[in-house]
């Protein structure tokens, strides 16, 4: 399954439930901590991936009987967030750097994931193993 909206923050909870309506067999703890990381994505998305917004994005989901992927595609700016040093969460607050924590929950909650930079797109994709 897959669909593609405007870059803007207006499509979130549509987002969601595309994605929660198409995974299937998750427990109640899994679907919070999915919904969660799309709402960190798409926040991601609409804020920095276009200089120019809004742009589209596309989300992709894949269902089988190990788990569930979600992967987000972008035409944006080329920008992996995983390369990202992770912040140290145990420096006070006014001594941190800016940003990066939506990332850091992402890669906690979720059980995998990955991003590549293929042919102009943005690709991260997020994976949620069913137990």
């Amino acid at each position: 399954m897959e669909r593609t909206w405007l870059a803007t923050m207006d499509v979130l909870e549509e987002v969601q439930q595309f994605v929660l309506e198409n995974a299937k067999g998750l427990p109640p703890k899994r679907m919070a901590h999915l919904e969660l990381a799309i709402e960190e994505i798409i926040v991601n998305i609409c804020t920095y991936a276009y200089e120019t917004p809004p742009g589209a994005f596309t989300v992709r989901v894949t269902d089988d009987a190990a788990g569930l992927t979600v992967e987000f595609e972008d035409k944006g700016i080329p920008f992996n967030p995983l390369s990202l040093e992770e912040p140290d969460v145990n420096r006070p607050l006014q001594e941190r750097e800016k940003g990066g924590l939506g990332i850091l929950l992402v890669r906690r909650i979720m059980d995998e994931v990955y991003y590549k930079r293929d042919n102009g797109l943005n690709r991260l994709g997020v994976v949620v193993k069913k137990e």
